[in-house]
């Protein structure tokens, strides 16, 4: 197995654990060897196969491990024995943490927090693009979502998704179908995010 990164020797403490900045040795996916990327505990974070990375000020630590072509980027913290993995994005002030598994095409971002595998769903190959639909409940419990055919990166709560599906689609049967989903989000993620507010 031949490195994607190595550690620049920087390093900053966070939470009582020291994190390794890390620079590409390679080209790869949208990588060029001599990128800085984020920062990780151990190089078991972050596996050298496949287009996994860790980018901007995002930190990776303790048994948590990024693999696959998954992103974690932004300002977002992956920790615990958390998996993020497939073509996964973490980004913005996302926390996935614990045992949590964030998989396949899911996208989480904003103020999320994912603790455990039902604290998020995602959905793939709905629209009229086929795109996918991430929804998790954030770390205030609100539930936000991301799809992709609404734009890749944006934030949208689940009234302003309802907005634009309308908006773009009408009564056509691509919005029957997101307000199928929107009432499954719903019935799984409503009582989960009201007990979350509970415990704030």
């Amino acid at each position: 197995m031949t490195k994607k990164y190595e550690f620049t020797g920087e390093t900053k403490t966070f939470t009582g654990k020291t994190l390794n900045r890390i620079r590409a040795l390679r080209d790869f996916a949208y990588i060029t060897a001599g990128d800085l990327g984020g920062w990780i505990e151990s190089e078991g974070n972050l596996s050298h196969d496949g287009d996994a990375w860790v980018d901007g000020d995002a930190r990776v630590s303790g048994d948590a491990r990024v693999s696959g072509d998954a992103r974690v980027s932004d300002k977002a913290r992956v920790s615990g024995d958390a998996r993020v993995s497939g073509k996964a994005r973490v980004s913005g002030k996302a926390r996935v943490c614990d045992k949590a598994l964030v998989d396949g095409d899911a996208r989480v971002s904003g103020n999320a927090l994912i603790g455990r595998l039902d604290d998020y769903i995602c959905v793939t190959s709905i629209g009229s693009e086929n795109g996918f639909f991430t929804a998790y409940l954030t770390k205030t419990g609100n539930i936000e979502c991301n799809c992709g055919c609404f734009g890749d990166d944006e934030t949208k709560t689940l009234a302003e998704f309802a907005s634009a599906v309308e908006a773009t689609h009408g009564d056509n049967e691509h919005a029957q179908a997101y307000r199928h989903m929107i009432a499954m989000v719903k019935a799984r993620l409503e009582p989960l995010a009201a007990k979350r507010r509970a415990e704030l």
